[in-house]
């Protein structure tokens, strides 16, 4: 059973960088595909960026450009660099995790998730 939590966020301006971090409890890290998520008030979870297992990344069209996933498979953690924060990009960040396939942006793939961080940005 894999456990996820999320840390890193806060309240910044339009402009800054935040890194939000996940850590995955278990000892498979390696095969899981990993993918950050949000929910901004009165909207749908949407996709934000993904890595599989394999390494390789996918991104919202939104956030390419300014936000980078990565992760260490040493640490059990994947992280989500955020540059040039927009008020648009505030929300509960989610991660999630699911064994072995690719880096999907599909929500319904990943069967486990974390409580979330708030990431709140002002204008």
């Amino acid at each position: 059973q894999v456990h996820l939590a999320e840390s890193g966020g806060g309240l910044v301006q339009a402009g800054d960088s935040l890194r939000l971090s996940c850590t995955a409890s278990g000892r498979t890290f390696n095969m899981l595909s990993m993918g950050w998520f949000r929910r901004a008030p009165g909207k749908e979870r949407e996709f934000v960026a993904a890595i599989a297992w394999s390494s390789t990344t996918a991104y919202a069209d939104s956030v390419k450009g300014r936000f980078t996933i990565s992760r260490d498979n040493v640490k059990n953690m994947v992280y989500l660099q955020m540059n040039s924060l927009k008020p648009e990009d505030t929300a509960v960040y989610y991660c999630g995790s699911r064994y072995g396939g690719d880096a999907s942006s599909s929500y319904y793939e990943y069967p486990t998730w974390g409580q979330g961080t708030q990431v709140t940005v002002s204008s």
